[in-house]
């Protein structure tokens, strides 16, 4: 069983976000949220967000297919963020300058399966 969830455009940098996401890839999901409950970082809380997100998915897959669910069960497979699209500011400067600033926004996705995932496996493939 392998459920997903994404949440796009989010206004956190994706450098940001990996700093998360590389922490809790490959651990069991219920780990997963007490760690992200407690993080200290800005980019915990809408990752929390996806992990609980891809859990309910995995429930409402379960139900669908008939089979038993376990929430202890699952394991975090895959957990990346992208690089989503950059808005771009103008901040005025001296003697007329202006200096851009780049709003950068991030797709951060997080699949959960009842397997758990290779050692080896850290980086996501296309």
């Amino acid at each position: 069983m392998e459920a997903k969830a994404q949440a796009r455009f989010l206004r956190v940098t994706p450098q940001k976000a990996r700093r998360v996401v590389d922490v809790i890839r490959g651990k069991r999901a219920t780990e997963v949220l007490d760690v992200l409950r407690y993080a200290p970082q800005g980019a915990a809380e809408p990752v929390l967000k996806i992990v609980e997100s891809a859990i309910a998915n995995a429930r409402y897959a379960a139900d669908q297919a008939g089979e038993r669910f376990d929430e202890g069960d699952l394991f975090i497979t895959a957990a990346f963020a992208d690089e989503g699209p950059t808005m771009k500011r103008i901040q005025p400067r001296a003697q007329g300058r202006a200096n851009r600033i780049l709003k950068r926004t991030s797709h951060i996705t997080v699949v959960v399966s009842d397997q758990k995932v290779a050692a080896g496996s850290k980086r996501r493939t296309r």
